[in-house]
């Protein structure tokens, strides 16, 4: 039953968004299970000061890319470059910060090709990249980090629960036709700290003209488990979905909100 363990010794994983929040928890928690880690963010002080942290919470190795997901002629460049130079990847973690707050009817044409090219198109081209390295090598876990939104949309989001939804469909469509052995799956974070959820409430709390503790109050009265989420709680999940104990998990969407959204 070794093979359905939880080690990803031998492992290397890609972890986008990887300087902050859910990025760096899940690149945390996979470095303690032994992997070797790609940190990939557009700020290069927070990826390099990350790397010690990573090799002494156990990475075989720590690795920084400094790339931005907007700059997608660039992004495929130096990640073409990364996988030569570093070898093939087995665990992709698709993960990259939400597009701005607002109103879907106040949204722009501007506002959703700016999301798409950052999320869809964007991913489809890191997709393109790694597949080659995950067939070869007979190993692939690909998770995508979206939003509840994808099953419950969230007032004030109209620009991100559209592309949440987007990003879903695309991960689901990919579960039918990857090869066996290389699966992609979506985690749905429900209100968890993280820089994020924080810029979130602040403007939540502007335009409200309340307190942002009384938005963060308000979040909390509508989670079952009766408080926010911590951003290593989504990288425990992450780290699973990658791990072989997950490998008859395929083309799910998995909510990690303590409860909170409505539907089945």
């Amino acid at each position: 039953m070794k093979q359905y363990g939880f080690t990803l010794e031998g492992k290397h994983a890609l972890v986008c968004g990887g300087s902050a929040g859910i990025g760096e928890a899940s690149a945390r928690v996979m470095a303690s299970m032994g992997a070797k880690i790609t940190v990939l963010a557009r700020r290069k002080d927070r990826l390099t000061g990350l790397l010690p942290a990573l090799e002494n919470e156990g990475a075989a190795r720590a690795l920084a890319l400094v790339a931005d997901l907007d700059d997608r002629d660039g992004l495929e460049r130096l990640l073409s470059e990364h996988l030569a130079q570093h070898g093939p990847v087995h665990i992709w973690i698709n993960n990259t910060g939400g597009p701005a707050p607002g109103r879907l009817v106040d949204a722009d044409e501007q506002d959703f090709e700016k999301a798409l090219g950052r999320h869809l198109f964007a991913s489809q081209r890191i997709l393109k990249l790694v597949l080659p390295g995950m067939e070869a090598e007979g190993y692939g876990r690909i998770i995508n980090v979206l939003s509840t939104s994808v099953r419950q949309p969230i007032p004030g989001l109209g620009v991100s629960n559209t592309i949440r939804g987007a990003m879903a469909s695309w991960a689901k469509t990919l579960a039918n036709e990857l090869p066996a052995g290389i699966t992609i799956n979506s985690i749905l974070p429900g209100f968890t700290m993280t820089e994020r959820l924080a810029s979130l409430a602040q403007s939540r709390a502007e335009s409200a003209g309340i307190g942002v503790n009384d938005v963060e109050d308000a979040w909390v009265k509508s989670i079952p488990e009766g408080r926010l989420g911590k951003a290593e709680e989504l990288g425990a999940t992450i780290a699973f979905l990658a791990s072989p104990a997950a490998s008859y998990i395929r083309g799910v969407c998995l909510p990690v909100d303590g409860g909170r959204i409505s539907c089945i």
